[in-house]
């Protein structure tokens, strides 16, 4: 795992950098709350721990419990949260936009 340090507006560039695969960004530093940009294709999945582990425990069948489905903080309300039915919404934005992985392509 690699681990560094990044201000308020730096960024990584994931790949090549003369054709990244992506770049994260870290958006803002708010007290111990940090906003965090991805930039990639709509084809590269990105998903917050907790989402991915839904996806693979709904593609295994498996039932896993939501907890909660109300954002923590104001301003968090851009994160989307398991649905009742069990299925996982993608959780990326990018420049204000919100994807949804489970209508992209229908």
């Amino acid at each position: 795992m690699l681990v560094i340090t990044r201000r308020e507006g730096e960024e990584v560039v994931i790949g090549n950098p003369e054709n990244p695969i992506g770049v994260v960004r870290i958006a803002s530093i708010k007290g111990d709350r940090v906003r965090v940009a991805f930039e990639f294709p709509r084809d590269v999945s990105v998903h917050r721990r907790e989402v991915a582990d839904q996806i693979v425990a709904d593609a295994n069948g498996v039932v896993l419990e939501v907890v909660s489905a109300a954002p923590s903080r104001p301003g968090d309300e851009h994160v989307d949260h398991a649905h009742a039915n069990g299925s996982a919404r993608n959780a990326r934005s990018t420049a204000g936009r919100h994807a949804d992985a489970a209508s992209r392509g229908s």
